[in-house]
C-alpha cells in the first residue's frame, strides 16, 4: 500500500517540471507562508527505539576478489572490521520529518532555507502536492549545525557514527539493514533520478520491509543522515573499542545511509561518506539519539 502510494506520487513528480522552478529566479508568493505553517502544525515526534549495550561488528572485512560485489568495500575508509562496544542508547525510529523541521525553524526564529522554500512552493504550485504529504517527508536542506541544534532542543543529540551503524546493522554485521537481499523498490527508496533534482522520497515511517534489526525505518535510502562525528578516513584502525566518538577535529562531518539517488553500494550499512558541515542538500537529513 505504502509502496504503491509512493509510486503514484513519484510518477506525478516525474511529470513535466519547468527548469526555472527551482532556480530561485523569483521569490515564492506570500501564499507559501500559510502552507509552511500548516505543514509545521502536522509535526509528530518519532517513536524512540532502545538499543541495548553490547558488542557489534563495525566496518568491513577487506575483499579484493569481487570488485563489483555488494559485499566488497565501497572504499578504504571502512577498514578494518572490528568488534566495537557501544553503551545502551535510544534513537529515533524515523528520520526527522519536514513538519518537525519547519516547526523547529519557526520556534527558533530561523529562516526556512531558500532552496527548501522554492522546492515546497514548486511541489504545491506545479505538482499539487498536499501539505500533509510533505509533512511526512524527511527534513532536507538542513546543515549539520541545525541538525545538532534541533536534537539538543529536544534533549537529545545526533548519534555517533558507531551508534548509527549498530542501529542500522545489528550485532552481526548485516550488509543492509534488512539483511543481505539486494535492494529493491519494497526495501529502500534509492536509485532514483529527477532531471530538476526534485527529491523522490517517501514518508519517514514507511517501508516496513526495509527496517533494521531494531526496527528503524530508512537506515538505507530516502535521505542520508548527519551523525555527530567528524569524518576520519583513517579513523577505524585507531578508534577505541568502546564508545568511539570520532576524530577530535576535521573538515567534514560524517553522513550515513545513502539517499533516494544512491546506487546499492551506497546503501550498505558499512559505507561511509562525509560532507562539509554547512552543506544543505535535498539528499541529507538526520535523526536524533539519546544516552541512557
Amino acid at each position: 500500500m505504502v509502496s504503491t502510494l509512493f509510486l503514484v506520487i513519484g510518477m506525478l513528480l516525474l511529470a513535466n517540471s519547468p527548469s526555472s522552478a527551482l532556480t530561485g529566479e523569483s521569490e515564492p508568493p506570500p501564499e507559501l507562508e500559510a502552507h509552511l505553517q500548516e505543514i509545521a502544525k502536522l509535526a509528530q515526534p518519532s517513536p524512540v527505539i532502545l538499543i541495548p549495550e553490547g558488542w557489534f561488528l563495525m566496518g568491513t572485512v577487506r575483499k579484493d576478489d569481487d570488485p563489483f560485489g555488494l559485499e566488497t568495500q565501497y572504499d578504504d575508509t571502512e577498514f578494518p572490521q572490528r568488534r566495537i562496544w557501544v553503551d545502551a542508547f535510544s534513537i529515533d525510529r524515523d528520520e526527522v520529518s519536514m513538519a518537525e523541521y519547519l516547526a523547529f525553524l519557526s520556534q527558533q526564529g530561523l529562516p526556512v532555507p531558500h532552496k527548501l522554500r522554492h522546492l515546497i512552493w514548486h511541489l504545491i504550485d506545479v505538482h499539487f502536492l498536499p501539505d500533509y504529504v510533505m509533512a511526512r517527508w524527511p527534513a532536507m536542506y538542513v546543515d549539520w549545525a541545525e541538525a545538532d541544534r534541533f536534537c539538543r532542543t529536544k534533549g537529545k543529540r545526533l548519534p555517533t557514527e558507531a551508534e548509527w551503524e549498530k542501529a542500522a546493522r545489528g550485532t552481526e554485521g548485516n550488509l543492509f539493514p534488512w539483511g543481505s537481499t539486494i535492494p529493491d523498490a519494497d526495501l529502500a527508496v534509492s536509485g532514483l533520478f529527477h532531471v530538476h533534482q526534485i527529491p523522490l522520497v517517501a514518508a519517514v515511517d514507511s517501508f516496513e520491509e526495509g527496517r533494521s534489526p531494531y526496527g528503524l525505518h530508512h537506515m538505507a535510502g530516502n535521505v542520508r543522515e548527519w551523525v555527530n562525528d567528524w569524518f576520519g578516513p583513517d579513523y577505524y584502525p585507531r578508534m577505541p573499542e568502546r564508545n568511539p566518538q570520532g576524530p577530535e577535529v576535521g573538515r567534514y562531518k560524517s553522513v550515513r545511509g545513502g539517499s533516494w539517488r544512491s546506487r546499492p553500494q551506497l546503501l550498505r550499512t558499512a559505507t561511509r561518506n562525509g560532507a562539509v558541515p554547512s552543506t544543505r542538500s535535498p539528499n541529507v537529513g538526520f535523526r536524533c539519539a539519546q544516552s541512557k
